[in-house]
């Protein structure tokens, strides 16, 4: 694929707002790589290469990314391992991004995206249409009625729900949920060994019209690109869902996922050392209808997370323009130019 816009478009903008077209060089303000937090899914891969965009070409870092998932890279980022974590999702904290901020290591400097959503989703087909086989699943508190639509072919008698990572906090939300709604002697609790593996899952069952009840959430390319409905659950409450997140406290009731505010995190060190970086950082920010166009941009034309970072780029140059200073905005400008 060709991409004219790397050319023409950041040209375009830099002559019209009256911007120079060669760009001085800059030297990083930190005299080693950023190192960013490579969790495992697509949105923080595409925010990480965005990053990574505007930190070479705008203030001359070199950036490397540790890949991992959730726990882990937050103790990495705890330890000072990693400098920034592009995605903390703030009303599904783990335990251990909790204990480091009680600890003085990490901080939350902002929202990168103010309206997630997670939860338990069925493709439409199921529950709506007139060959739907369960018109009237709307609740989890009717799954008990659907074993057999939902059914595992590994454990006869159970269906099988379809959980997130070994690792990720949701799994451990979800895994109490099931308990809390009286489903855990009922659905397998099926954990997939990769999101990539989840997300294969469910495309590959909506490719085939076939039934399945799992976890997602919003932005992705999947509930981009397929028509999903996400079953109620009873009303979000902080105790119970604090709860539910943590194993060592006694399981109250089931609730669902709030809405959640996405936000930057970053070891407390590393934010005294980089007041520049930091103040990009704070500034950044998107919307999850935003991030999730960018991802089926990436699914439809086979995009790598650097090609779809330049493509975001070039394409919003007014949304972060506000983000970096006038020369830093010149040099990024001027590399999605290939100058």
């Amino acid at each position: 694929m060709t991409f004219v816009f790397r050319l023409l478009a950041p040209l375009m903008l830099m002559a019209a707002l009256g911007l120079p077209t060669t760009a001085s060089s800059q030297t990083c303000p930190i005299d080693r790589p950023v190192v960013l937090a490579g969790l495992d899914w697509d949105s923080v891969r595409f925010h990480n290469a965005v990053a990574a965009r505007l930190l070479s070409a705008g203030y001359g870092c070199e950036t490397a990314n540790i890949p991992g998932s959730t726990i882990p890279l937050t103790n990495g980022l705890a330890r000072g391992d990693i400098d920034v974590m592009m995605e903390v999702w703030r009303n599904n904290l783990a335990a251990a991004w909790v204990k480091a901020v009680d600890r003085g290591q990490v901080v939350d400097i902002g929202a990168n995206y103010p309206d997630a959503v997670q939860g338990w989703y069925v493709p439409r087909y199921v529950v709506d249409g007139p060959d739907a086989p369960a018109p009237d699943l709307k609740h989890v508190s009717d799954l008990p009625n659907y074993t057999d639509l939902f059914k595992d072919r590994e454990e006869p008698g159970k269906g099988r729900f379809y959980n997130c990572i070994t690792g990720w906090s949701c799994e451990i939300v979800n895994t109490r949920k099931l308990k809390a709604y009286g489903l855990d002697d009922l659905y397998t609790n099926f954990r997939p060994g990769t999101s990539e593996a989840l997300s294969a899952a469910v495309a590959g069952a909506v490719r085939r019209k076939r039934p399945i009840l799992f976890y997602y959430w919003e932005p992705t390319w999947l509930a981009g690109l397929h028509d999903l409905v996400k079953l109620e659950e009873p009303a979000y409450d902080q105790d119970a869902f604090s709860a539910l997140r943590d194993p060592d406290l006694p399981l109250l009731t089931g609730v669902e996922y709030p809405v959640a505010a996405v936000a930057i995190g970053v070891n407390t060190e590393f934010e005294a050392a980089a007041p520049e970086i930091i103040a990009m950082l704070k500034a950044y920010n998107t919307t999850s209808q935003m991030v999730s166009n960018v991802l089926a941009q990436m699914r439809e034309n086979d995009l790598s997370d650097e090609e779809a970072a330049d493509w975001f780029l070039s394409t919003h140059p007014d949304h972060w323009a506000d983000w970096v200073s006038e020369d830093a905005r010149v040099r990024i400008l001027a590399a999605l130019a290939g100058q």
